[in-house]
């Protein structure tokens, strides 16, 4: 009888235990699911960034509050603002992406990847990424400058590095810049320029126009 009743004791204190652990598994997994829906549904989203003037020089990039480089967003914005000098002043241009790039500097491949993506003298290509710029009217922008700026769910996947995308009124998808951030301090900065590639033509140069 002793021995039946210390069976089934301790058949109740493990059923008991195996209850709670199924429990603790299920909460976790709840959990998870819940945080990956969140964060999800936060990263799945566009977001516009206006600038009421473009920077022409690293003095002026760094005044702007969109250059404390917390915004991913931004930092992918500025990145288009900072390449509208590029056909002015490649130095002024050099500089601030830089600046973007954080704890690197611009390689010898990637000026020589920037010169080849404006060969021709297309910097309309930059320009498209604002609003209001089409080929029907040569990719003039209206102003206060205004980029969208999208990320979806497989944008912050890896950690420390972010997809984003970027708007082109003369391409029918958007293209892609990436960025690394840096964890020491949060900052996101410019690891990546994918979206240069040609575009539309503007009509003052479309032989079918």
């Amino acid at each position: 009888m002793k021995k039946t009743l210390s069976f089934l004791l301790i058949a109740a204190v493990l059923f008991s235990s195996c209850s709670a652990l199924r429990r603790q598994s299920a909460s976790k997994i709840s959990t998870a699911s819940l945080t990956n829906s969140l964060y999800n549904a936060a990263a799945n989203k566009d977001k516009q960034i206006t600038f009421r003037s473009l920077p022409q020089n690293l003095e002026e990039l760094q005044a702007m509050p969109e250059a404390d480089m917390k915004d991913p967003y931004a930092v992918a914005a500025l990145t288009v603002a900072v390449l509208m000098r590029y056909e002015t002043s490649m130095e002024d241009c050099f500089e601030m992406l830089n600046y973007l790039k954080g704890p690197d500097d611009l390689s010898a491949y990637d000026k020589g990847f920037l010169r080849d993506r404006f060969e021709g003298r297309k910097y309309y290509k930059v320009r498209s990424f604002f609003a209001g710029a089409t080929p029907e009217n040569n990719y003039t922008p209206v102003t206060p400058y205004k980029i969208k700026v999208r990320s979806n769910t497989s944008s912050f996947t890896s950690d420390g590095w972010a997809t984003l995308w970027l708007f082109s009124g003369g391409a029918d998808n958007p293209r892609t810049v990436k960025l690394r951030q840096k964890k020491s301090t949060g900052q996101w900065f410019l690891n990546e320029i994918l979206f240069l590639s040609d575009i539309r033509l503007p009509a003052s140069e479309d032989p079918w126009n």
